[in-house]
């Protein structure tokens, strides 16, 4: 148990708030070290989480049984004009306003995004009509027996909030996007990043918009139309600036958050025949 050592509580590294103590918890600082955490967790039958940001998780108030790994391998390199080679910790934010600034198009839309590389590309995180893996080239992989792989973009499925690696055992440690070049690329960031936070809770605690966006109408306006802005559960708020935030309005429990997106979710269905479907994970404490 060398590279399980410590636990940590998850309140404190989650946007949410929310969560008790995980029984391992890990920062991996670079790939060998993945491999050898993944393989030790493999040979112990240990049940693990690989954690970003925080950013699009609800944690059990109870804990994690098991180890959370957080991602940190955070390098970044230009390898050839306008292909850049970047670790899965690294700031998804911080990448999409950096290439911004020199230049090149293809992740103007990352800029505010409260996420890591790696979980951008896990969720194929997107805004305004742009989705992370449009700019893709491969990704390098960690198996849950630490193997490392590489798999070229034609390999992998994406589609709305979705990547093969919701499906797969392991983890993303690196990733190549390809941009292409644009005079107008900093400008469509600095607007993008602006209405981002003219439309959105960004001060409070939450873990971004709860709800996939169904065909018909964006969840947020669903939500609205059904009057549901403030409405609250415990600690767990519908947030009165974004319809499809929940945020965590002080001391909210993860079973509060759990039972107001239940109440929404039957809400919508009711008085408006949509039917929603989750965009955050919830991790429970063992597993079912």
């Amino acid at each position: 148990m060398q590279q399980l050592s410590s636990s940590r509580l998850l309140s404190e590294v989650c946007t949410f708030g929310i969560g008790g103590p995980a029984q391992y918890f890990v920062e991996v600082r670079d790939i060998p070290q993945m491999q050898k955490v993944l393989q030790e967790c493999s040979t112990a039958g240990i049940r693990y989480f690989i954690l970003g940001k925080g950013s699009n998780c609800l944690f059990d108030s109870r804990g994690f049984q098991g180890a959370v790994l957080q991602n940190k391998i955070d390098f970044c390199s230009e390898t050839s004009p306008g292909v850049f080679h970047v670790g899965a910790g690294y700031s998804f934010s911080l990448l999409g306003t950096q290439t911004a600034k020199q230049g090149w198009s293809g992740l103007e839309f990352a800029s505010g995004i409260p996420a890591t590389v790696g979980g951008a590309v896990f969720m194929n995180a997107g805004a305004q009509g742009m989705q992370t893996w449009e700019a893709l080239t491969f990704v390098d992989y960690v198996d849950a027996d630490g193997v490392l792989k590489r798999f070229s973009k034609e390999e992998l499925s994406y589609s709305y909030r979705f990547s093969s690696f919701q499906r797969m055992q392991g983890a993303i440690v690196g990733v190549c996007f390809t941009l292409t070049p644009s005079q107008g690329a900093r400008e469509r960031q600095i607007q993008l990043l602006k209405a981002r936070i003219d439309t959105q809770p960004y001060q409070e605690k939450s873990a971004g918009c709860v709800f996939k966006n169904p065909t018909c109408a964006a969840a947020a306006l669903l939500i609205d139309r059904c009057g549901l802005k403030g409405y609250r559960i415990g600690g767990a708020k519908v947030s009165e600036i974004h319809a499809n935030f929940l945020i965590n309005s002080g001391g909210a429990t993860s079973q509060d958050v759990l039972d107001l997106r239940t109440y929404v979710k039957d809400v919508v269905l009711q008085k408006m025949d949509v039917t929603l479907e989750s965009e955050i994970y919830w991790i429970s404490a063992d597993g079912r």
